[in-house]
C-alpha cells in the first residue's frame, strides 16, 4: 500500500515535470520569437528616422532661406 502511493506519487511528479519542462520549452521560444521581432522592429525604425531625418533636413535648410508666407 506505501509503495503504491508512492508509485503514484512518483508518476504525478514526473508526469509535472514533463509539463512543466514542456511548458518552459515553448516560453523558450516565445522568447527567442519576440526577440529577433523586436530586432527588426529596431532596424525599421532607425531606417525611418534616417528617411524622416532626410526629408526633414532637407526641408529645413531650404525653408531656413526663404521668406515667410506674406499670411504672417
Amino acid at each position: 500500500m506505501y509503495d503504491d502511493r508512492m508509485d503514484t506519487r512518483l508518476t504525478e511528479l514526473e508526469i509535472r515535470y514533463m509539463q512543466q519542462d514542456r511548458t518552459l520549452r515553448e516560453l523558450s521560444d516565445v522568447v527567442y520569437r519576440q526577440e529577433l521581432a523586436i530586432e527588426r522592429l529596431k532596424r525599421e525604425l532607425e531606417q525611418l528616422r534616417d528617411q524622416v531625418g532626410e526629408i526633414n533636413g532637407g526641408g529645413m535648410s531650404e525653408s531656413v532661406d526663404e521668406p515667410p508666407p506674406p499670411h504672417y
